[in-house]
């Protein structure tokens, strides 16, 4: 029997922005966010949470400091129109080793860079020359910062031995150290009138210094490894926050991860936000930007310190997906992590959910897709809700009943009646839904499971792995690391077989949505389908060593071992319109089925390549050589215009009539035409025609008309050594055929003289 081959294409890739790097760059408009990602530098909308531009390094080192000069461990920086992805300045960075930190000036003028040999460089970056020289620092140079007030012409900077040094600019000295931390000194913040400073440490001190007298005033224990400082504008209402009065109040954000708000002037904590690392100000739109411990990037609204925007920079190990909404609009995913990430697929707007403390190892969803339920090494589960309008998720239930890890949970498929759970304690509970269920935004209620006795069972000295219901709620199935499987019933918990069979351990059982059949996979790399009838097993089926669940609409690849269902013959599969892909590269993509699709724009491809060879035939026929070269080069031929080309030069006027037909060529035809002539130009039969070409475009087209072709720098390159060869072969020729004129002559003196 012919298999029908199903194609999917991807239709929603979310991925990682940014990983290793808990620091970040906002634009001076506040609309753009610049982070490291491995060599790359992503360029990230704010409003969209869209990747706008990612922009490569040349050096396979990663990017250590970022904005629109960027520094890498090769020892150069590199200036970039980073909207059109491209590199506008290239210098060395003079430092004999790699570059730590990297700052701008309020003008966007003068760039300071500090390097791990202790020296402190200033660059010009509109006159493009290094205009200071700082050398007195001890050590790596891990932070450099501008006065905001440019009059002062002054740069603070910080190394290895814990002060934290003025620089003079106008004279290149070192003014000032100001000793207080007894750590490295990680964050500056300025106060409006410049006056006082307030610097954070690893020391788990902040200190308030008054410039004027270059004396600290006060000492802020925060009792954590701090990262970052922001000050507080004194023209907004923060009482939200626990501001009251007119002091000075900061925010700091630490190894704790918990987002403070201090007073200044007693050194007491007035606020506190938890799971932050990393804090930037956003002044023009009166928002912070924090990164938290897990890579996520977290926009806060004040004065009342609101989740604005969420940002997922960082996936780690995809352990679930699942579809989530209304009509499958968004995805729920659990990642090695205690936070459960809810994307929407139209948007890859990102809404993290807290709940868990510890990693969630399993979600299932109810039927109808607003409800969902996730289980965690923390012993618990939770249940989720969904208001379908605004989209927000909530916890609406939790439980806690079980003894160790919860790996697997399983929703009831009719109503929102029931959830299973099974856990590495060797037991599984039902749980019943509280009824009614708590209206979103209330607090979670407690969840109990039924009594012990009729209700939770022993799964003998083995790991409960996957669970799953049968579409009617009468049955249960549950794989384990004993590597069996197991059919019970759900109105009295009785068991009704055992299917056994397999080498390793079960990772993932799925009932059939149509069938009376249970597919289970297994570490072994074997599916096996029985039925549940008689527990005889109907088909075997070796594959790659993925798990894969499945539903009437979704197709996910979730991680060891496979379940795939063929319903109603064991070569079709069940009306499949959206497939999710998961990989342990952090990264997941939502696939949509295109198989009718691809066949009609295949076939009308075909269709379309027969009618203009047709057309391209009837032109060479009819010499309409400016129509056929542009029919062969939309037709990706070059032999074709090859061909073309040879055809124009052997006319009469062949130099005129070529440079004519080129000249009406549109300038993507252009472009192909001169990546063409870059493998003519390798051949020594097609050569001159290739440098005919390059004769009509250098000679009417300007340098930068031909440099805003794509890659053309890489083709220019190209032309270059072969083009070198061909002139050494024809100077040789050259010389040769001289010589033969030479000795002819020489003949015909000869013959004259005897006669």
């Amino acid at each position: 029997m012919a298999v029908n081959t199903l194609l999917f294409k991807s239709n929603c890739y979310i991925c990682i922005f940014y990983v290793f790097c808990f620091s970040i760059q906002i634009s001076h408009d506040e609309q753009y966010i610049v982070c490291t990602c491995g060599p790359k530098v992503n360029i990230l909308q704010i409003n969209t949470g869209k990747i706008l531009h990612s922009i490569e390094q040349v050096s396979l080192s990663d990017a250590s400091a970022l904005m629109l000069v960027t520094a890498s461990r090769a020892l150069l920086l590199k200036q970039w129109d980073w909207k059109q992805e491209k590199c506008t300045r290239l210098w060395r960075a003079i430092h004999n080793v790699p570059v730590a930190s990297m700052t701008f000036d309020c003008t966007s003028t003068l760039l300071a860079t500090g390097g791990c040999d202790g020296s402190i460089k200033l660059w010009d970056v509109v006159k493009q020359y290094c205009t200071h020289n700082l050398r007195r620092s001890s050590g790596v140079v891990h932070l450099v910062e501008f006065h905001p007030d440019i009059s002062r012409l002054q740069l603070f900077s910080s190394s290895v031995d814990c002060g934290i040094r003025i620089w003079d600019l106008r004279t290149s000295k070192c003014i000032c150290v100001l000793e207080s931390h007894y750590s490295a000194a990680t964050a500056l913040a300025f106060s409006p009138d410049g006056q006082t400073l307030i610097s954070s440490g690893r020391d788990k001190i902040c200190s308030v210094w008054d410039l004027e007298k270059k004396a600290v005033k006060r000492t802020v224990p925060v009792y954590e490894a701090v990262e970052g400082v922001v000050l507080l504008p004194g023209t907004s209402d923060f009482s939200q926050m626990g501001v009251k009065g007119e002091g000075l109040h900061f925010v700091t954000a630490g190894s704790k991860g918990v987002l403070r708000v201090w007073d200044s002037s007693s050194a007491r904590c007035v606020f506190t936000r938890m799971l932050l690392m990393h804090l930037l100000p956003m002044p023009q739109s009166n928002r912070l930007a924090t990164v938290t411990a897990e890579h996520n990037l977290l926009i806060y609204q004040m004065p009342a310190l609101t989740v604005q925007q969420q940002f997922v920079g960082y996936n780690d190990d995809i352990l679930d997906v699942k579809f989530l909404g209304k009509d499958d609009t968004h995805i729920v995913v659990a990642t090695n992590s205690s936070q459960l990430k809810v994307f929407e697929l139209a948007t890859n707007s990102c809404q993290i959910l807290y709940g868990h403390t510890d990693t969630v190892l399993s979600i299932d969803v109810f039927r109808k897709g607003s409800m969902f339920a996730s289980c965690a090494k923390d012993n618990s589960l939770r249940l989720w809700k969904m208001d379908l309008k605004s989209g927000h998720v909530h916890c609406v239930a939790q439980g806690s009943r079980h003894s160790n890890a919860v790996g697997s949970v399983a929703c009831s498929r009719l109503k929102k009646a029931f959830l299973v759970s099974g856990s590495q304690d060797c037991t599984i509970k039902v749980w019943d839904l509280p009824n009614p269920l708590p209206d979103v935004g209330c607090e979670p209620v407690l969840m109990t499971a039924r009594l012990p006795r009729s209700r939770s069972f022993s799964f003998r000295k083995c790991d409960v792995n996957s669970m799953t219901i049968f579409p009617n709620d009468k049955l249960l199935a549950s794989g384990s690391q004993d590597r069996s499987a197991k059919l019970w019933s759900l109105a009295d918990m009785s068991l009704l077989g055992v299917f056994r069979g397999h080498s390793r351990g079960v990772w993932c059982v799925q009932f059939s949505p149509v069938d009376q059949v249970l597919a289970k996979a297994s570490a072994d790399g074997s599916i096996k389908i029985w039925i549940i009838q008689d527990f005889s097993c109907l088909k075997v089926s070796y594959t790659y060593m993925f798990k894969e669940l499945f539903s009437k609409k979704t197709f996910l690849f979730i991680g060891y071992g496979c379940c795939v269902f063929f319903p109603r013959c064991l070569y079709m599969l069940y009306s499949f319109s959206a497939l999710v892909c998961l990989y342990f590269s952090l990264s997941f993509s939502s696939c949509k089925d295109v198989t009718e699709v691809e066949l009609a724009e295949e076939q009308a491809k075909q269709e379309d390549q027969v009618l203009k060879q047709q057309e391209l035939s009837d032109l060479l026929h009819e010499k309409k050589y400016v129509k056929a070269l542009g029919v062969a080069i939309s037709l990706n031929q070059p032999h074709t215009a090859l061909r073309v080309i040879r055809e124009i030069r052997q006319q009469e006027d062949g130099i005129q009539e070529l440079e004519k037909t080129l000249l009406k060529l549109r300038q993507d035809q252009k472009e192909s035409l001169l990546r063409y002539c870059v493998v003519w130009n390798t051949n020594s039969r097609s050569c001159l025609d290739a440098q005919a070409v390059l004769q009509v475009l250098l000679t009417h087209l300007s340098p930068e008309e031909i440099l805003q072709y794509q890659a053309t720098r890489t083709h220019l390159e190209a032309l270059i050594p072969y083009t070198e060869r061909h002139m050494q072969r024809i100077g040789r020729l050259l010389q040769a055929s001289m010589f033969l004129d030479y000795m002819w002559q020489k003949m015909r003196i000869t013959g004259g003289i005897d006669r």
